[in-house]
């Protein structure tokens, strides 16, 4: 698929279990003409908000109000990672959560 037209997603933990079931690639290019953000993207891809916490964008994480262009790269990550590793992947910033969904 065209880069410049579509973005690159993975999804992990339990998002990862929905890729699977629907027979998706990891990751799976998802066609993307125009900008949008990270929420309306899980729309599109028919993801459920609930089971989202957080978005990388191009490696940053952020909420999913982040804009999403055409060639990026996007991972949606799932509640429940584990209380290091928020800090490590930047879910947590100066002891203060990021916008949820």
């Amino acid at each position: 698929m065209d880069s410049k037209n579509s973005v690159e997603v993975r999804g992990f933990s339990y998002l990862k279990e929905i890729f699977d079931q629907r027979g998706w690639p990891f990751p799976v290019w998802w066609p993307l003409e125009r900008e949008c953000s990270a929420k309306q993207l899980a729309a599109m891809m028919e993801l459920p908000g609930e089971k989202i916490e957080t978005v990388f964008v191009n490696g940053r994480a952020g909420p999913l109000s982040r804009t999403i262009s055409p060639g990026d790269r996007v991972a949606f990550v799932p509640p429940g990672t584990p209380g290091p590793y928020r800090v490590i992947l930047g879910l947590i910033n100066s002891g203060q959560e990021k916008e949820k969904v």
